[in-house]
């Protein structure tokens, strides 16, 4: 049974049809929409901020999402993929992006819509990544523009966690 705990008089809000692993942690102001996976020791901590998880993404296992008291929250749009053991820090992450795996994400910062985050790239405080290029590095930076097959993928690798977590739910 995954760990959802309220705080502060706040219980995260979950849609029915999400699947969250037996050992997910997911506490207070958290909001998980339809067709989302949380996968497993995903932590996703609303304590000192908000979380909002749109609608078919995935939280790949040990992605970390947490906010900065009384200075930022977590956005993750619509249809992403966060990688394993991603840490998500009070940014914006919106629609179809793809953040790898062990990459690290700071305050402030927005990753706009169809963007490729590089496993183990860091994105540093208010950051903006422009919509269209993959970026990479520490700091992470612009390399190139994304292939329309890129682009298509974000789609397909959304839909394959939806296709995963119905594995589970049998």
């Amino acid at each position: 049974m995954p760990l959802i705990l309220p705080l502060k008089g706040i219980s995260p809000t979950i849609h029915p049809s999400a699947f969250l692993a037996e050992n997910a942690t997911i506490i207070g102001d958290v909001t998980i929409a339809e067709g989302c996976s949380i996968w497993y020791s995903a932590v996703l901590r609303g304590d000192v901020g908000a979380i909002r998880i749109g609608r078919n993404s995935n939280v790949q296992d040990l992605v970390m999402i947490h906010c900065t008291y009384e200075y930022s929250n977590s956005m993750v749009g619509e249809e992403v993929t966060i990688g394993h053991s991603a840490v998500i820090h009070g940014c914006e992450i919106q629609d179809r992006v793809l953040i790898g795996m062990g990459a690290i994400i700071l305050d402030k910062a927005v990753i706009e819509s169809q963007v490729i985050v590089a496993a183990g790239s860091v994105v540093l405080e208010k950051m903006v990544l422009e919509s269209g290029f993959l970026y990479a590095g520490s700091p992470a930076r612009k390399i190139k523009p994304l292939t329309e097959k890129q682009i298509a993928n974000f789609k397909g690798t959304a839909d394959h966690y939806l296709m995963y977590s119905g594995w589970y739910r049998k």
